[in-house]
């Protein structure tokens, strides 16, 4: 009976080792806001380094939420159909990335998160909609502005997420990166708001390629100005960034 005893608490450690082993470490951030299925919050630039700093980003930077809800409107996805469906039926509409409820949600906490943020940080988002008790239907992704330009990424857009019964949960943890291969493609409209961007075979080798859309504030129009702090290390007299509306 001794020995049963000693090999069920031995059994029991271990699993708790293991399970510690391959918990995922928690991600620092600063919760700006949270309800029990969507936050917005300010995480760890992992491109910031504070030896060079043109890597710092542009923050804290003021734009304000109906901009924000504005430029959130203006993104657009279609979803990829497989080859033969595509003869049959062709492509797949271009709809709204985000529904109308989630900008009134999204927009003033973005806002918010961006007069927050610090040069080092990014912003990231996440909502949820639960589909059954071990699903639910997420879009996430996270938010940067440098110099005059706001860089968007959309990890996830309305994909629904199987909810471990146990181990990890990677969705909320997080929210910039995709959950599964990315099966959507992303425009902005104005399309000539458009930052074009072009990795180099050694960024890409490198993995430092960027999987984001980067729209040049000063060409959305109308809309009032914004301003943008300077980033930390430049020199105390430098004037602050302004970015007026285009005419």
């Amino acid at each position: 009976m001794y020995s049963s005893r000693v090999t069920r608490h031995a059994s029991r450690f271990l699993l708790l080792v293991a399970l510690a082993g391959c918990a995922v470490p928690q991600v620092p951030s600063r919760v700006i806001y949270e309800d029990p299925v969507s936050f917005v919050r300010l995480e760890p630039d992992p491109f910031f380094l504070p030896e060079w700093p043109p890597s710092a980003n542009s923050h804290p930077a003021t734009i304000g939420p109906d901009r924000i809800a504005h430029i959130l409107k203006g993104f657009r996805v279609r979803e990829h159909r497989p080859w033969l469906l595509v003869k049959i039926m062709g492509e797949a509409p271009w709809e709204p990335a985000f529904r109308d409820e989630e900008v009134e949600v999204l927009a003033p906490r973005l806002a918010e998160a961006l007069a927050q943020a610090r040069p080092d940080e990014i912003v990231t988002f996440y909502l949820s909609r639960p589909q059954t008790s071990k699903k639910r239907e997420i879009t996430s992704g996270g938010l940067y502005v440098k110099q005059n330009d706001l860089h968007f990424i959309l990890g996830n857009r309305r994909i629904i997420y199987g909810i471990p019964a146990y181990g990890m949960v990677y969705d909320r943890r997080y929210p910039t990166r995709p959950t599964a291969a990315k099966g959507f493609d992303l425009v902005f409209d104005p399309s000539s708001a458009v930052v074009k961007q072009e990795s180099s075979l050694l960024d890409r080798w490198l993995g430092l390629e960027k999987d984001e859309m980067v729209i040049n504030l000063q060409k959305l129009a109308p809309s009032p100005p914004v301003t943008a702090s300077v980033a930390q290390g430049e020199t105390d007299s430098a004037p602050e960034l302004a970015i007026e509306p285009a005419a």
